[in-house]
């Protein structure tokens, strides 16, 4: 359920800030509404945030298990992290430098051994040397205006020496060599490899020293957690509003926030102990509230996945964590399909939980969760006869024997002739798996209604609801009819006296009508008629969103159709090797990649399709968005 939460209004005097949050997060059962604060203490404790998290990504990737953790205050964790982002920041330095030295290197590498300081040393003496690199045809054709040695040449260029001699003319040829002149480095070719050994050393001593901090990582984690508290108080204390009051310069600060209706009580009395002035309302839609799920331990086995998807209802929204629980081990079921992989996903579960238990721990709860999707596959893969994508005839009969025949692989080639078709028409397997997904969709989306209509029970918009269900049965029905066999549901089938087909219709009709007339009423039904009116082209397509919704769930047949098939396939492509002993490891490598490979893709299913339909075809008929954010009380406790 949703915890009833109560909006608190909290009065203190200007002066008082900082003392009353401090008694607040003491307390810790006021969730406060967000503020934007602001000062020079605020951005230090942000700046601080900013140099541990950046420390602590330096040594994450050198942290290992076999490293002892050691427990360090706040200000050393500090003191750690400068350290480590100034070594980071000196690397990053080297590793430019080193860069821009290998590029020169690469640069001087066709021309040997190169020292700026011996061609200085021979200018001195009145040898002035130059290097050049040219095309060979231009460099044939200098002539004997310039004496040049020739290091280098291939078959297109022409790497030389050029002597200046001071003869005549050699200086406007030398001004023509200027686009082919190579630029001297400034320090020569073995220095600068002495150098780079010197970077590389350097590196290697910087990873070093930032490799013996990785016993401080948990610490940091620890300072890091501990300045968001301050952050979270400092922006509280700068954020609060404040109004000047005229007598005496003084102040009065207050600020907004949401108590579970159950801890009023201790705030109340906190209040009244310090002298605050306290506002206590009942929220309403346009306030902020924020949601805190309360179930029991069953039910609240589905919060790993909904905290992954980040998936928090509003306030006012309902709590559907039972139902979505249920409703996704179904989905996983079928989609998983095969009862083999839910073995494999139950014996590797069974073992972590059994970890957990040797080693005196608490079992996390998604553990538990893939256990029972585990679970949910197995029953799926016994009442259809599935297991490992191995053929019916290749399942011991026993395991035949235990599934269910109207789905089971077994019967896949029977035809089931309902009792009112008098054997004239029929359903395959593949058809009554459908039937059943489209049955999942008429219990799911009912459900979806009846909460509605039970919110709505003390309204006569409950007629409207009244009108939705009738409106889900009717189009249940035509489903049947053009998506599954019209021959077998027609619409004018009659069973013992009941015109089936034709009553389908009549409650299609009627259930729109009862919505157009009274899903909008507030007060009045001629303005609830007017307002349906307004938006004439929704409520009719409202009809057909009905029908797309239901046929949406055959997705769990046809996904765990294609689960079925890449696993029958595998063993087709395996199954020829493993009758040769030389092949027989390919044959195993085939099978675990294969079938590991499918179940990653099962994965993904569940998290598209599965998914999907609690969070939005179940959800858009309980007029759900989503659109709550979590009840996170001001307290000293920091989480883990």
């Amino acid at each position: 359920m949703i915890v009833p939460m109560k909006k608190v209004s909290l009065i203190i005097m200007g002066d008082k800030k900082s003392e009353t949050l401090k008694k607040l997060r003491k307390l810790g059962i006021l969730h406060i509404e967000a503020v934007e604060g602001s000062g020079k203490k605020l951005e230090e404790l942000k700046e601080r945030v900013s140099l541990l998290e950046g420390a602590l990504f330096s040594i994450s990737e050198k942290k290992n298990k076999k490293i002892k953790q050691e427990s360090i205050e706040a200000e050393k964790a500090a003191s750690i992290a400068e350290e480590i982002v100034t070594l980071e920041d000196e690397k990053k330095l080297c590793s430019a430098e080193k860069i821009t030295l290998s590029a020169e290197l690469d640069r001087l590498a066709g021309w040997g051994e190169l020292d700026p300081e011996s061609f200085g040393s021979l200018a001195g003496k009145g040898v002035s040397l130059s290097l050049y690199e040219m095309p060979k045809s231009e460099y044939d054709n200098l002539g004997d205006g310039i004496k040049t040695l020739a290091l280098e040449k291939t078959k297109t260029s022409v790497r030389f020496v050029l002597i200046r001699t001071g003869a005549e003319g050699e200086q406007e040829i030398v001004d023509s060599l200027k686009p082919f002149r190579f630029e001297m480095p400034e320090t020569s070719t073995a220095e600068i490899r002495e150098k780079l050994k010197k970077l590389d050393s350097r590196m290697q001593e910087i990873d070093g020293k930032i490799a013996s901090f990785a016993g401080f990582a948990d610490g940091i984690k620890k300072a890091i957690k501990a300045c968001e508290k301050d952050i979270e108080f400092e922006t509280y204390a700068t954020g609060m509003a404040s109004e000047d009051l005229s007598d005496g310069g003084k102040s009065v600060a207050y600020f907004t926030g949401y108590v579970e209706e159950e801890n009023l009580g201790n705030l109340m009395q906190t209040a009244k102990e310090n002298s605050w002035g306290l506002l206590v309302e009942d929220p309403t839609e346009e306030d902020n509230v924020p949601t805190k799920l309360k179930n029991n331990k069953f039910v609240s086995l589905i919060y790993p996945l909904t905290d992954f998807l980040g998936t928090v209802p509003g306030y006012f929204e309902y709590d559907i964590s039972g139902w979505f629980l249920g409703f996704i081990l179904i989905f996983f079921g079928i989609i998983f399909g095969d009862g083999g992989y839910g073995l494999l996903i139950s014996a590797v579960t069974g073992a972590l939980i059994a970890k957990s238990l040797a080693a005196k721990k608490k079992v996390p709860p998604a553990f538990l969760l893939i256990g029972l999707f585990g679970l949910s596959t197995i029953v799926w893969g016994t009442v259809t006869c599935t297991w490992f994508g191995l053929s019916p005839e290749q399942i011991p009969e026993w395991l035949q024997k235990l599934s269910v025949p109207v789905i089971s692989n077994v019967y896949a080639d029977k035809i089931w002739y309902p009792f009112w078709t008098n054997g004239e028409a029929g359903l395959t397997t593949a058809q009554n798996l459908q039937i059943f997904c489209f049955s999942l969709a008429l219990v799911q989306l009912t459900v979806a209604h009846i909460k509605v209509a039970v919110r709505n029970r003390k309204s006569i918009r409950i007629l409207g609801d009244i009108g939705s269900i009738m409106q889900l049965i009717g189009i249940f029905y035509v489903v049947l009819s053009f998506v599954v066999n019209a021959q077998v549901f027609p619409f004018g089938l009659v069973i013992g006296g009941i015109p089936v087909g034709t009553a389908a219709l009549v409650m299609v009709i009627a259930g729109f009508v009862m919505s157009f007339v009274f899903s909008n009423y507030e007060g009045s039904i001629v303005k609830s008629i007017l307002e349906s009116l307004k938006n004439i082209v929704s409520v009719l397509l409202g009809v057909v969103n009905v029908f797309s919704d239901i046929v949406s769930y055959i997705r769990l047949w046809a996904v765990g159709l294609a689960g079925a098939a890449i696993s029958a396939t595998v063993n087709e492509l395996a199954s020829p090797l493993l009758g040769n002993f030389l092949f027989m490891i390919i044959a195993i490598v085939l099978l675990v990649f294969g079938h590991g490979l499918n179940m990653i893709l099962n994965v993904l299913s569940v998290i598209v399709h599965g998914i999907r339909l609690n969070t939005l075809e179940f959800s858009s008929h309980l007029d759900m968005s989503w659109s709550g954010h979590k009840f996170k009380p001001f307290e000293e406790k920091i989480e883990n």
